[in-house]
């Protein structure tokens, strides 16, 4: 689930040139050995920094959840519309 979520999301945000994402990066964790891949949404100027988003899976069937910051801005809905989407199946840009 997670693979594909971080698929569409580099597709759709980042590599499509996306204005609302042209100042994030994405840094996807799908290997996580605490059991729960995460993506997540860092300054593309200082993808060091603290995530301004994370979307998180855990559990089987996986269970998402999305938080941060970024989730509180108008572009936030867009993600989490976009992320449940992506973990229903759902293939494409919105």
């Amino acid at each position: 689930t997670m693979e594909r979520v971080a698929l569409g999301a580099s597709g759709c945000w980042f590599k499509s040139g996306d204005a609302a994402f042209t100042a994030y990066r994405l840094a996807p964790e799908l290997n996580s050995f605490s059991g729960r891949p995460r993506i997540l949404i860092v300054p593309r100027k200082s993808p060091e920094s603290r995530p301004l988003a994370v979307v998180e899976a855990e559990g089987q069937p996986a269970r998402l959840q999305a938080f941060g910051p970024l989730m509180s801005e108008p572009v936030g809905t867009r993600i989490a519309a976009d992320v449940r989407r992506w973990a229903a199946g759902g293939k494409g840009c919105s």
